[in-house]
């Protein structure tokens, strides 16, 4: 038998990371637990793995995910000296497949549980713009009708009605709705023939309908679900030449990001929206800039957060409204990031002010949003002491609770 090779790849990085054997074992069973997968690996299983010994193939993932938040970059399975990942599991293999595949399984109730054990990575590969432009040649083949217009405005339609029930309930009413909408109807039309100006608007409403999805399942809490979703809706954007929505898109996962904590990731993302749309206008600046903000302040950099909110309330002064389903945004959107910079920065009564000046501004369809700025307030205002005061909110946050599910987050019409 050929004596194993140890595994030298894997031994600098958990050095570079400066855990032992034992916290290295113990920060990938936490990211097991957080995947739904609990794990009890200890110091001499990490110590098999240095001698090595190939770990178990759901056990890879961690590892790797492990090692590039603790490294703050992303690790490859090549570099930690592990087997890539199984065939077919790159999301990027074949774009229109993956969606189909994507789409089916998370429609698919026997399957949801598997899909949302999938982990948030702060390693995955974000394609950049110029390498997801042109990437839907392959959809050319394989066409069996004509379609036009009308077929992209049904698209377009579905996504509002969508994101209609997803504000007024919650994504996990939607999302199913979603899922089968993209593999029963949205597939068939991007196999078809069709006009050059028709097959980008489609592949343009899909990418739309996609990150609408993604966003559903961010609510759900299905991290690692949810950026699939995203990542395809910016592959489609590309080929659509689509820069509003992979902009937006990459928005959406610098909020995913912040939210969970993973601060550098949020700034990263956040900056990679708006250097992505040169040529945005004042409203999606001050889109692309409340966002930018919000991460600076949560990663601790005073200087730039605010520097960016003021970008974003110089933009709103100069922007115009625009009706768009889940395109916009509003002052209740800006109060919101400027209660973020406030809180991050210190002025925590300020924060609350801000809060209370957003639920003011907020359109009352918007139950999702109204759930969480709510709790928040009321978690700002009961730490201050202030809670009789603003009373209401946190009334309102019992009220409205019932109409969306856990975990709502804000939809970029109300971000």
């Amino acid at each position: 038998m050929a004596e194993r090779e140890p595994n030298t790849k894997l031994a600098r990085l958990v050095e570079e990371s400066g855990w032992t054997e034992t916290q290295f074992a113990r920060e990938v069973n936490r990211l097991g637990t957080e995947a739904g997968t609990p794990l009890r690996y200890d110091q001499s299983a990490v110590s098999h793995w240095l001698a090595g010994t190939t770990p178990q193939r759901k056990v890879r993932g961690f590892i790797v995910e492990a090692l590039s938040r603790k490294l703050g970059r992303p690790v490859t399975h090549v570099e930690a000296g592990l087997p890539d990942p199984a065939p077919g599991t790159s999301l990027r293999t074949d774009t229109l497949e993956g969606l189909v595949e994507l789409g089916r399984q998370d429609m698919d109730p026997s399957r949801r549980g598997v899909m949302g054990a999938a982990l948030f990575s702060v390693a995955l590969t974000i394609p950049d713009w110029p390498d997801v432009v042109g990437r839907m040649e392959a959809v050319e083949s394989g066409k069996t009708r004509r379609i036009g217009f009308r077929e992209v405005d049904a698209v377009v339609a579905m996504t509002e009605k969508v994101s209609e029930l997803d504000d007024q309930f919650g994504g996990r009413h939607a999302r199913p709705m979603a899922a089968a909408f993209l593999v029963n109807t949205v597939s068939p039309h991007l196999r078809a023939d069709a006009p050059e100006d028709v097959r980008k608007a489609l592949l343009s409403a899909t990418s739309d309908l996609l990150y609408l999805t993604g966003f559903m399942a961010v609510d759900e809490r299905l991290h690692g679900l949810a950026q699939r979703y995203y990542v395809k809706a910016l592959e489609l954007a590309g080929a659509a030449d689509d820069h509003l929505t992979y902009c937006t898109t990459l928005r959406g996962m610098s909020l995913q990001a912040v939210d969970l904590g993973h601060h550098a990731e949020a700034v990263r993302l956040a900056d990679a929206a708006a250097a992505a749309s040169p040529a945005a206008g004042p409203r999606m600046r001050a889109f692309l800039a409340g966002q930018q903000a919000h991460s600076y302040a949560a990663s601790g950099d005073r200087h730039n957060a605010l520097v960016f909110i003021k970008e974003a309330e110089t933009a709103m002064d100069k922007a115009e409204s625009r009706a768009k389903a889940f395109g916009s945004y509003s002052p209740s959107s800006l109060a919101y990031h400027v209660s973020q910079v406030r809180y991050a920065t210190g002025d925590k009564e300020g924060a609350v002010e801000s809060l209370v000046e957003s639920d003011k501004l907020r359109d009352s369809h918007y139950r999702r949003s109204s759930v969480r700025y709510n709790l928040l307030l009321g978690n700002a205002t009961w730490s201050l002491g202030a809670w009789k005061k603003r009373s209401p909110s946190g009334t309102a946050f019992w009220t409205t609770t019932p109409w969306c599910s856990r975990g709502a987050q804000t939809k970029r019409s109300a971000t």
